[in-house]
């Protein structure tokens, strides 16, 4: 069923749901949601399943004309959105009729919008997932970014009794000052015990070389030891692994590669991933060290939490 007529689309709007896996050894990455929290929200507002395909908007949003009535969600971001120019909250659900035109202007804070409608954005599956992986022409809308004059379509879904809202106490405040937690490694004993101080207890500041891949960052040089090569054999990468090329620079990649021929002194844990995709250049970010322990403890209470959202807002 045609859901929206895409009148502007936005900076970069693309269709990501939950990934693609098991295809990284063909050089074809997971993709999907970088901020899986704002994603997995949207989706239960509107209904869903937290994997049903969405809208991640990043900076600046689309127009949207509705073609048709459905529940519609916006979490994540915070991009001023307005339903026939009458203001909408992020985090809560709202139910759009055949003519309304949606507008998400501009981010205030954060980054990346995720926008859910009843029943998914109903996309072909390619290789089990209906995500975007623009590098490949893969997936998502042919491909590629929305562009003007496309329609998309909704899957079935059943309209919500009364709307539904997040509580405020889970709603993410996103800062221009980020705090990292990661684990060491896997080749953090190329670098000198100086160089994971440095890493570990310095500033940095992203750049403005930061999409989808990856982010670069800028700050003290991260040195290695004298005898260790500036790069190695190319091997696997996942999201959240941190390179230090040549220049001594970080570079936290994200979910549009699958192998990197750096070192990578340290993995970004995976709960704190959300905050790398609603970081923009000229944000701080500072990483923190944590145990292999921890970051699966910290995993499980996020798991935890989602189980608690489901209970609240169903």
């Amino acid at each position: 069923m045609d859901a929206f007529l895409v009148q502007a689309p936005g900076s970069y709007t693309t269709v990501q749901d939950n990934g693609r896996f098991g295809y990284q050894k063909m050089g074809i990455p997971v993709s999907g949601v970088l901020d899986s929290f704002a994603g997995s929200v949207a989706n239960l507002l509107v209904g869903n399943p937290e994997d049903s395909a969405v809208l991640e908007i990043t900076v600046t949003g689309p127009r949207l004309a509705f073609l048709r009535e459905i529940d519609v969600a916006l979490a994540g971001a915070d991009m001023g959105a307005a339903l026939n120019n009458q203001p909408v909250n992020c985090w809560e659900s709202f139910r759009v009729s055949p003519g309304d035109i949606l507008k998400i202007p501009q981010v205030k804070s954060g980054c990346r919008a995720y926008l859910a409608v009843s029943g998914g954005i109903e996309v072909p599956k390619v290789l089990g997932s209906r995500s975007t992986y623009v590098g490949g022409k893969l997936g998502g809308y042919q491909g590629r970014p929305l562009k003007k004059g496309d329609i998309l379509r909704c899957g079935e879904g059943t309209f919500l009794d009364v709307p539904r809202r997040l509580p405020s106490a889970w709603i993410p405040r996103h800062s221009s000052e980020i705090v990292l937690r990661a684990v060491p490694g896997p080749q953090d004993d190329f670098f000198h015990k100086e160089g994971l101080v440095t890493f570990f207890q310095s500033e940095f500041t992203i750049g403005t070389n930061a999409n989808r891949m990856g982010y670069r960052l800028q700050g003290p040089s991260i040195q290695r030891k004298e005898n260790m090569p500036a790069s190695i054999i190319s091997d696997p990468t996942i999201s959240g692994s941190v390179q230090i090329p040549a220049d001594g620079q970080p570079i936290i990649l994200l979910v549009e590669q699958t192998m990197g021929g750096y070192t990578k002194i340290a993995t970004v844990i995976s709960t704190d991933i959300p905050k790398v995709a609603q970081a923009i250049p000229g944000n701080v970010i500072r990483f923190e060290e944590v145990t292999l322990e921890t970051a699966y403890s910290l995993h499980m209470k996020q798991k935890k939490l989602m189980r608690e959202i489901v209970r609240s807002i169903s």
